[in-house]
């Protein structure tokens, strides 16, 4: 399952990176429309922080000191998915970019 968690990590700081060099470059060459947090919309924005999230928790979990089931971690990996997504989701709330200033 580690592995599994590594993978996840991985694609949702590569989305991460992307939507964040995405929208800085869109900003900087005055093509707005071209932005990768706008053009995701606010479930692809939910969708990378689950896939963070998981990732996060799946590991942190696997290399717990309190050595706990797969089961277990898999259970807080899922958790941590939610966790993810449902602050992705709250943070962009207002926003119809990645790029939309303070709530």
């Amino acid at each position: 399952m580690v592995k599994f968690y590594s993978i996840a990590l991985a694609l949702g700081v590569i989305g991460l990176v992307v939507v964040i060099l995405g929208g800085a470059f869109a900003e900087n060459v005055n093509r707005e429309e071209r932005d990768p947090g706008r053009q995701i919309g606010r479930g692809g924005r939910a969708a990378t922080g689950a896939l963070v999230g998981f990732g996060m928790a799946g590991l942190s979990a696997e290399f717990s000191t309190l050595d706990l089931t797969w089961q277990v971690a898999l259970l807080i990996a899922v958790v941590g998915a939610a966790a993810g997504a449902i602050w992705a989701w709250y943070a962009s709330r207002n926003e119809s970019g990645s790029d939309a200033g303070p709530v």
